[in-house]
């Protein structure tokens, strides 16, 4: 493995997509152990440090596990991915329940969001009163797709969001746009909301039980009529659970395999990880993917305002079902949302939101490791 230090692609990003494309490739099988992080700087003529942020990114995203006094190992690979590799004093994951958001942290900038909202005011004027195109602004869904772009990875255009105002709505335009004969499949437990939404709208859902990386492979299996399966990969709400990168292409490739729609519900991934993006199901493959965000969990529940990237492939199809629906977010909502994002007051209050996980699940792996 080598590191071309002439690219502008820094060290420790080289060592990262070289590990992974190995890993998913099955060069590095699962259970089998990287070098150490010395060892790995030796023979790539690193630091040891760069080799330490390459390793977790890595473990962010599900493709390697750190045993305390034991290494790094490859997990990447599916249910039986744990198989042979060293044990922690307990033998199963917790699912840790998450508590939904009742309040915005205290930490959140509202002197900067308060500044635009007067900016936005000041600027638009009377222009505010006006009547939004259906699928969103345009200016907004603009800012959104670059924000995309930098934050996830994914390559998108502007005509391919629409904004609707939380992500309850959206959940109900699926229904409409696919049609309510079909089942639709949902995590066993999942937030409640999703199942309740499609069933108000007439469609049968069924759950598939959850695993430790999402859920159970023989449950998706046995379900290859669905037209449409609904996963939270990132800390699922209430399980707690992260689809690891392994499941994460399996779900891709069941929906692929199915004819079938993969809808990514991406609530909480800015959090997911505390060093950088996760990547996206939506990336993997964006035309079996229905890709949803919100800014409950990134801003605060009190924005009512999500929105949906659709394939190119259901532009069509959506505009002959839906293009008649009417934006359900007010045009002011919109332009201070667009402002917010496009002055960086987002990306930096999630970056400190990011070191101060960062910093916490430091003590506590300090703490973990003064145990054992």
């Amino acid at each position: 493995m080598r590191i071309d230090h002439s690219k502008k692609e820094s060290a420790y990003l080289q060592l990262y997509h070289s590990l992974k494309t190995e890993i998913v490739n099955g060069i590095r099988p699962v259970g089998s152990r990287l070098p150490s992080r010395r060892l790995m700087a030796e023979e790539t003529g690193v630091s040891a440090i760069t080799v330490e942020h390459a390793y977790s990114l890595l473990q962010d995203e599900g493709y390697i596990i750190s045993r305390p006094k034991s290494g790094y190992y490859v997990s990447f690979g599916g249910e039986a991915a744990a198989d042979g590799l060293p044990k922690v004093r307990e033998s199963r994951i917790r699912m840790t329940p998450v508590q939904p958001i009742t309040d915005a942290p205290e930490d959140f900038p509202f002197t900067a969001l308060a500044k635009v909202m007067r900016a936005v005011l000041s600027i638009e004027d009377r222009r505010i009163l006006a009547k939004s195109p259906g699928t969103g602004m345009f200016t907004l869904k603009e800012t959104l797709a670059a924000y995309l772009a930098r934050s996830r990875g994914m390559q998108i255009l502007p005509r391919q969001i629409v904004i609707g105002a939380g992500a309850e709505y959206l959940y109900g335009q699926l229904v409409l746009l696919f049609g309510n004969e079909k089942v639709y499949l949902t995590e066993d437990p999942c937030y409640k909301t999703i199942r309740r939404v499609y069933e108000l709208y007439g469609a049968e859902t069924k759950g598939l039980p959850m695993g430790e990386d999402g859920i159970v492979s023989s449950a998706l299996q046995e379900n290859r009529e669905a037209c449409l399966l609904h996963v939270t990969p990132y800390r699922s709400y209430p399980s707690g659970v992260t689809a690891s990168a392994a499941k994460r292409h399996e779900y891709v490739q069941w929906a692929a395999e199915c004819n079938a729609w993969l809808v990514e519900d991406d609530y909480d991934s800015e959090f997911a990880s505390p060093t950088r993006r996760i990547d996206t199901a939506f990336s993997l493959a964006p035309e079996q993917v229905i890709y949803i965000g919100t800014f409950t969990k990134s801003l605060s529940p009190s924005i009512r305002m999500a929105y949906m990237v659709l394939p190119e492939s259901l532009l069509p199809l959506y505009t002959e079902k839906l293009g008649f629906y009417s934006c359900s977010v007010p045009v002011y909502d919109q332009l201070v949302l667009e402002a917010f994002i496009r002055e960086g007051h987002l990306e930096r209050y999630i970056a400190s939101r990011r070191r101060r996980l960062k910093g916490e699940r430091g003590r506590k792996e300090t703490e973990t490791d003064s145990l054992i």
